[in-house]
């Protein structure tokens, strides 16, 4: 059963723009998360979308939950999977979340996330 969904859109510029400031990077992107992104701006706007769109769905934001609560990884075929840690994961054993789906889309302006929380 669904327990809510969420979605974002980010500018890519803007996240260009954010990640040459490595206080920025280090404040949102977990270590592996760094690692896999490199240096690609649709990459990390797409991750960034995808972490705003994972606590909109829990109708919490940031507020509660900390961007490195929320790690937006890939499998060996590409696909995004998420990994929680700390108020994240204190959420979805609370809230008895059983999965979350992401879809990340980009063009060359835009980074698009969707969010499916199931319970």
């Amino acid at each position: 059963m669904i327990f809510s969904v969420g979605v974002d859109i980010v500018e890519i510029e803007r996240v260009k723009k954010a990640i040459l400031n490595s206080s920025f990077t280090k404040m949102v992107f977990t270590e592996n998360e760094q690692k896999f992104l490199k240096t690609k701006a649709q990459s990390f706007a797409g991750n960034f979308a995808a972490k705003e769109a994972v606590v909109k769905a829990f109708g919490t934001g940031f507020g509660a939950i900390s961007p490195k609560d929320v790690e937006i990884l890939r499998n060996e075929a590409g696909k995004p999977y998420v990994v929680f840690y700390n108020a994240a994961l204190d959420f979805i054993k609370t809230n008895k979340i059983t999965a979350v789906h992401i879809s990340i889309s980009h063009d060359r302006s835009s980074a698009v996330a969707f969010a499916v929380a199931e319970v």
